[in-house]
């Protein structure tokens, strides 16, 4: 029982901890070149905060639902009712608030949630009135069931944002959220032990272990996922013409045609060779689809079009510069004899990171890079 105490203690400290690092510090302690979405971070700050505050309020029943206290506050019903149904809402709701903010695509409403809650706090109600077994049973089915179907919805959702970060972004590392489904999952298995637990001590146990493994967890996800909203084109302009050897980069740049509503896609594929191929573009790290379209001077709507036709998405199209250009510098390097690592040559090709670079290779040359290079 005592290590009970210490393991429910710890976790809700913990909560406390992570709601208050999310709120107060500036600065990521978990990842400093990161800076994570700001609405993220309030949702799953206020996760953590009725997280704790869940701790508080179960210790309260725990403490006046006890007979042998003089001074009863709750009746253990009403109490367990009340406790329940404040859980349950509060939890679930801001769950899905960070969630579903992790999937920065678009901007998907949390309001419908707390419409569906409304019939799970009218079940609440009848139970305080009228208390039954057979109306709580009822209770604790519709919240799973509500977010099992959520948790359906977060599945398809993901699908939806990998294709989005595929059509958007070059570099996808850091960016993709397939840790959501584990999230989405633990919470989901958490709710269920959370149901049928009850007074199992064991479980109890089990419960406040595993809680306090899911709260790294999503403290970790929440920190190092970056904030994907595009750069200005001044910015993007000025990054691009970093990268150039050639002086007068920034000038033809600069000097893109501006977007028509009458532009074919011959006109595109023109466009990007001139002023991603040939200026190298693509080796900015983190380039973006919005600012390829700035450099080349059309709307973003041309460019994905023509990625379409051509059966590719824009990480596709990108990566396989990359790798055209790693194969490149290593034939180099060969011929020259000079020793060089393929994590330099990779890094010098426009990838963030190796592992990135090396699924990206598999993918275009349909070998490792280490069996490419010995053959």
């Amino acid at each position: 029982m005592i290590l009970f105490f210490i393991f429910y203690g710890v976790a809700g400290a913990m909560a406390l901890f992570a709601a208050a690092y999310l709120l107060l510090r500036r600065g990521n302690a978990f990842a400093p070149e990161v800076t994570p979405p700001l609405r993220l971070r309030r949702w799953a700050a206020s996760f953590f905060a009725v997280s704790a505050l869940g701790h508080v309020w179960w210790l309260l029943l725990y403490i006046f639902s006890d007979d042998s206290h003089s001074g009863v506050v709750f009746s253990h019903s009403v109490g367990y009712v009340v406790v329940v149904v404040l859980d349950c809402v509060t939890l679930l709701t801001t769950m899905v608030g960070t969630l579903l903010a992790m999937l920065q695509d678009r901007r998907r409403p949390v309001w419908p949630v707390f419409v569906a809650m409304i019939p799970f706090v009218v079940l609440g109600g009848m139970l305080m009135v009228s208390p039954s077994e057979r109306l709580l049973q009822i209770a604790v089915a519709y919240v799973v069931l509500l977010y099992v179907l959520f948790t359906v919805y977060v599945a398809f959702a993901v699908r939806q944002y990998g294709r989005w970060l595929r059509d958007n972004y070059a570099d996808l590392e850091r960016k993709e959220v397939w840790i959501t489904h584990v999230v989405s999952l633990v919470f989901m298995l958490l709710f269920i032990f959370y149901a049928i637990v009850d007074t199992n001590i064991i479980l109890i146990f089990l419960l406040h272990v595993v809680q306090l493994v899911f709260f790294g967890l999503l403290l970790w996800r929440v920190e190092t996922l970056p904030q994907l909203d595009s750069i200005s084109a001044e910015e993007a302009l000025g990054s691009a013409a970093s990268l150039c050897e050639e002086p007068d980069v920034l000038t033809q740049a600069q000097q893109a045609p501006a977007t028509s509503a009458n532009i074919n896609l011959d006109q595109v594929e023109q466009l990007l060779a001139e002023y991603c191929v040939k200026t190298q573009l693509y080796l900015q790290h983190d380039l973006t689809l919005q600012q390829l379209a700035q450099a080349v001077g059309l709307n973003r709507y041309y460019i994905s079009q023509y990625f379409s036709t051509q059966g590719l998405n824009y990480n596709t199209y990108i990566n396989g510069l990359r790798i055209t250009h790693f194969v490149s510098l290593y034939r180099e390097a060969v011929d020259t004899h000079q020793s060089i690592t393929a994590q330099q040559l990779a890094h010098q090709s426009g990838f963030h990171s190796y592992r990135t670079f090396s699924e990206a290779f598999r993918r275009v040359m349909n070998q490792s890079v280490s069996t490419w290079m010995k053959d």
